[in-house]
């Protein structure tokens, strides 16, 4: 009979691999069926879909195979003037963090702005319902499978906090450079660490999940306000 640390080992596994695999494939998977020329905003829509089935499916391994809680780690209940401050202080570090690694990196790589960003931010324009959408599924599946999910698991594996933090974030970063560019592999590194850090200090995927939401809702917003296809030019 597997013991528990396997089944979480396979879990962690399945996770990673769905993940890349729907980040990856799903969009020339989906293509295969519906025939889209380019990427529309139909075409993201059923992408980030292929998200929210995966953490469907690593709730079913749970309960079917783990048959433990999804969470490891009881949530934490904090007063309504703590999360404000949370999500704020958590806000401010990840974009004054994420701001300065960009910075360096395009100091030393010269590196440009994502295509794929750039190719985003045509379908995401004045589509609110998109960008909800996505950025409600970027905050829920993603603090769900990778702090909720796969850290606390590490942790338990290896008896050591250290690792489920690197790690997860590591896999978080990785997951990431289906945009292309180190840039967009480092920063959910450095934001990988900053939520982790803070989901083990402090217990609550809630207040992760909030502040998640809201760093992609207002960069998509801005985005919109912003063309990005002139300032890959430089």
């Amino acid at each position: 009979m597997m013991s528990l640390n396997g089944k979480y080992s396979i879990g962690i596994l399945l996770t990673f691999v769905l993940l890349a695999f729907s980040m990856l494939y799903s969009i020339p998977l989906i293509n295969y069926f519906f025939h889209f020329k380019t990427i529309t905003a139909d075409l993201f829509f059923y992408n980030r879909l292929s998200i929210w089935f995966v953490l469907i499916l690593i709730v079913v391994y749970n309960l079917s195979f783990e048959n433990r809680s999804f969470f490891v780690w009881a949530d934490k209940k904090y007063s309504l003037g703590f999360y404000f401050a949370a999500v704020f202080a958590l806000y401010l570090i990840c974009v004054v963090g994420g701001t300065v690694l960009n910075g360096i990196i395009m100091l030393i790589t010269h590196e440009k702005i994502s295509d794929k960003l750039v190719q985003l931010s045509s379908i995401f324009k004045n589509n609110y319902f998109l960008i909800i959408f996505t950025c409600l599924t970027a905050g829920v599946t993603e603090e769900l499978l990778m702090r909720a999910y796969i850290q606390p698991r590490i942790e338990k594996i290896y008896n050591s906090p250290s690792l489920g933090i690197i790690v997860s974030s590591l896999l978080f970063g990785i997951l990431h450079s289906t945009y292309g560019t180190i840039g967009q592999v480092v920063v959910p590194f450095f934001i990988g660490i900053v939520f982790s850090l803070f989901y083990k200090k402090y217990s609550n995927i809630k207040i992760l999940i909030i502040c998640h939401f809201m760093f992609d809702f207002i960069s998509v917003m801005l985005m919109n306000t912003i063309d990005l296809k002139q300032l890959s030019a430089f």
